[in-house]
């Protein structure tokens, strides 16, 4: 404590720090809670499947796809830095791509049997995993990944989820018109999710002090009370006709609006209710531009399907048709019900791995992700400082395990029964 007294500047820098920490907690979700808040924001809308930003001529460009696009080209800029000039004694980006190779080509040489000739088949592949794997992590977390993006209006987003309401309506009531069966499902829709919260937008930005609290309910978007659509049930019911009924015109007017259309309270009957008025203002989703590409499970499924493809391959070619694919198609006269059984469940085990291989990195990095918005949420300016660090390191060693398993299964699928046999009794 003298010493933090007696410099000044470490005096300062201290001092800093614990302002920061202050008003971070002050401004963010918990300060909310004691009626301040004014740094804190809506929680992103959070989704498994990764969401469209864009349609390239019919093709839907998903916002996980621009993340992994932006990893390949600066996975080829780093590449080509490194072997644009190459020197005799590296430095650099060429000293760091050479550090890597060494590393995996003395990895795989010992893994597959401590021949340079053995674990040659396995290096290409296994590099590439890690390297594609580790920058598709890494760029997945840079500012304005999850933050920065669109606005899905109340229209879009009633569309969306009507769609499924509209098959089951369909389903049940398969002599309505197309007419008979939007109506009904917008009633059913309006009567699930009437309360359903929704973020209001000044323009583009929602404005800093907006935190979960100030999610504007959907029924003061959409006007309507359960006599309305009680209504519009009995029209459907007994078949009149639909495009003059006053009350589904108003709640259609609403929904192709999208706007706020009158104030709302936040816990109504509590101590700490409070009014908010964004009348006026854009009521919607932020569906962001850019997302990490691994917390997609198409783009993990992708790579692991390649990973295991190329593991076959290595197989069938080290050990032929009939040798490889003794290992699973046993015959159980010569070999006895057990080798079959045990064949058949070797066949499972390759299409296992493949499921494990994607929903192992699909899994750590979509928990990160939201382990990031959380922090953002409750500590606005340096919650999520730590956690940084822990995704870089947690994005390598999610890239080094996926290389090794692949590794490990394709040194299993070069090897021959006996092989296996001499290593069981070895042990």
């Amino acid at each position: 404590m003298g010493k933090l007294l007696s410099n000044p500047k470490l005096l300062v820098i201290a001092i800093a720090a614990v302002a920061v920490l202050l008003v971070s907690v002050a401004g963010g979700a918990l300060g909310a809670s004691f009626g301040l808040g004014f740094l804190g924001g809506p929680i992103p809308f959070i989704s498994v499947p990764a969401e469209q930003v864009a349609s390239i001529g019919g093709y839907p460009l998903l916002n996980s796809t621009i993340m992994f696009w932006v990893g390949g080209l600066a996975l080829l800029f780093v590449a080509w830095r490194a072997g644009r000039k190459p020197k005799d004694v590296p430095s650099g980006w060429q000293n760091l791509m050479e550090m890597i190779y060494e590393f995996f080509s003395n990895t795989v040489d010992g893994v597959a049997g401590g021949t340079p000739k053995a674990g040659r088949r396995f290096l290409l592949l296994i590099t590439t995993i890690f390297l594609v794997v580790m920058i598709i992590n890494w760029v997945g977390i840079l500012p304005g990944v999850g933050s920065i993006g669109k606005i899905e209006s109340i229209e879009q987003w009633v569309q969306h989820h009507a769609e499924s309401i509209e098959e089951e309506v369909h389903a049940d009531h398969p002599d309505y018109s197309d007419e008979q069966v939007e109506a009904l499902a917008l009633v059913h829709l309006l009567e699930e999710h009437g309360t359903e919260p929704f973020v209001a937008f000044d323009g583009a930005i929602v404005p800093l002090g907006r935190g979960e609290q100030a999610r504007v309910p959907l029924n003061k978007i959409i006007s309507f009370i359960s006599d309305d659509l009680h209504h519009i049930e009995e029209a459907v019911e007994h078949g009149d006709d639909l495009s003059h009924l006053e009350a589904l015109e108003n709640i259609h007017q609403d929904i192709e609006a999208g706007v706020v259309k009158s104030s709302f309270i936040y816990n109504e009957g509590e101590s700490n209710a409070k009014t908010y008025d964004f009348t006026g203002q854009t009521a919607g989703l932020l569906i962001p531009y850019l997302r990490g590409a691994s917390t997609d499970i198409n783009t993990t499924l992708a790579i692991a399907l390649v990973a295991m493809v190329t593991v076959q391959l290595w197989g069938f070619k080290a050990l032929g048709f009939k040798g490889y694919s003794g290992k699973f198609l046993v015959n159980p006269i010569t070999k006895g019900p057990i080798a079959t059984f045990i064949g058949l469940l070797e066949g499972f085990g390759e299409i296992t791995r493949t499921i494990s291989f994607a929903f192992r990195l699909f899994g750590n990095m979509f928990a990160g992700e939201i382990l990031l918005i959380a922090m953002a949420f409750l500590l606005p300016l340096i919650g999520i400082i730590p956690f940084m660090g822990l995704e870089l390191f947690v994005g390598v060693i999610q890239a080094y395990i996926f290389a090794m398993l692949t590794l490990v299964f394709g040194v299993m699928a070069v090897a021959s029964h006996g092989d296996h046999d001499s290593h069981a009794e070895d042990h």
